[in-house]
C-alpha cells in the first residue's frame, strides 16, 4: 500500500450494518403495526420490497435527483403500494417510527471496532457520510464509533453529497490532508469509490456481499479485518 496518512470512511453499509439494523427495526414495526392484519402476510417480503425501494431512492439522493423529503415520503409509501395496500390504509406514522428507532440500533460489520482501533494508532481517520444529520449523529453516538474519527463530515450539514468532488475537497481541506496521502473506503461504487477516484483520491471498495468487482475498481475488500493486513 502507498504511504497513506489519512483514511476516510463511509458509515452506512460500510461500518454501520444498515440492512441488518433496518431488518431488526422493520421486524419490530411489522408486528407492532400488525401489518399481517392489513394483508401483508410475509414480513420477509415486506423487508425485501422496502430494501429494493430504499436502495434505489438512496442512489437517486446521492446523485441529487431527489430530496431528503422525497426519499422519506416515498420509500414506505411505495413499498406498501407495491404490496397491494391502498393509500388510505397506509400507516402514515410508520416512517417517523422507523427513523426514530433504526438509528438507535448498534449492529456494525464484523471487526469494525478492532479494525478502527488498529488503524487509529497509525493513521488519521475521518468519516464522510451522505446520511442525514440527526440519524448519522445517533448512529455514531450509540455505537461508540466517534472515538476513532478526527472529523465527521455529514453531507446534509455541508450541503454537498458524495460523489460530488466538492465534498471530498472540503473533507481534505478541513482534515489538513492532501490527496496523494489519502484514501477513501466505502461500499457505494458511485458515491464512495468513483466519487473519490474522480476527485483524484485512491479508493478501496468495501464489498461484503461479494458482488462482481467492476474493471475500473483497483482495490476491494470483503471484510473490514482485511484492512489490518493491508495497512
Amino acid at each position: 500500500m502507498k504511504n497513506y496518512k489519512h483514511i476516510f470512511f463511509d458509515l452506512d453499509h460500510t461500518l454501520w450494518d444498515f440492512d441488518k439494523n433496518a431488518e431488526e427495526t422493520l421486524n419490530e414495526l411489522y408486528h407492532s403495526y400488525k401489518l399481517c392484519d392489513l394483508g401483508l402476510h410475509s414480513c420477509d417480503i415486506f423487508i425485501e420490497t422496502y430494501t429494493v425501494n430504499n436502495h434505489r431512492l438512496w442512489a437517486d439522493y446521492h446523485l441529487g435527483k431527489i430530496s431528503k423529503a422525497v426519499l422519506r415520503e416515498t420509500r414506505f409509501k411505495q413499498t406498501f403500494i407495491d404490496l397491494g395496500l391502498s393509500e388510505e390504509h397506509i400507516p402514515h406514522q410508520f416512517e417517523d417510527d422507523y427513523i426514530n428507532i433504526c438509528p438507535t440500533k448498534t449492529n456494525l460489520f464484523p471487526h469494525a471496532h478492532e479494525t478502527l482501533a488498529y488503524l487509529q494508532d497509525k493513521y488519521a481517520l475521518h468519516l464522510i457520510s451522505n446520511g442525514f444529520k440527526e440519524s448519522t449523529e445517533y448512529k455514531i453516538k450509540n455505537t461508540g464509533l466517534g472515538v476513532y474519527f478526527r472529523n465527521v463530515f455529514i453531507s446534509e450539514i455541508i450541503g454537498i453529497n458524495k460523489p460530488d468532488k466538492a465534498i471530498f475537497q472540503h473533507a481534505v481541506d478541513v482534515a489538513g490532508a492532501d490527496v496523494p496521502s489519502s484514501v477513501m473506503i466505502g461500499d457505494s461504487l458511485e458515491a464512495d469509490v468513483r466519487g473519490a477516484i474522480n476527485f483524484g483520491m485512491d479508493a478501496i471498495y468495501f464489498n461484503p456481499h461479494f458482488a462482481e468487482k467492476p474493471q475500473d475498481v483497483n482495490q476491494q475488500i470483503n471484510h473490514l479485518k482485511e484492512l489490518v493486513e493491508l495497512f
